[in-house]
């Protein structure tokens, strides 16, 4: 790994833990990314407003651990 990269991994984990979410997630897509992958303004707004209600605390987080547990269980 070059230094850059390290010194980009060391600043990133410094983030809060919303942030590093984000950038997580961002560098996950741009792995599986194609050139006709382009969200549509439908689903952009979406997202966007989902992130926004995250952020202000207005929806609870749950596991997923814990929410595909209790789907297994219940099939």
């Amino acid at each position: 790994m070059s230094i850059t990269a390290e010194r980009l991994v060391d600043e990133a984990l410094d983030l809060p833990r919303q942030a590093r979410a984000f950038v997580a997630e961002k560098l996950i897509e741009s792995l599986d990314e194609t050139p006709s992958s382009e969200l549509s303004p439908a689903w952009k707004k979406e997202i966007k407003k989902r992130c926004q209600e995250m952020d202000q605390g207005l929806v609870e987080l749950r596991c997923a651990e814990d929410i595909f547990t209790k789907a297994y269980a219940a099939v």
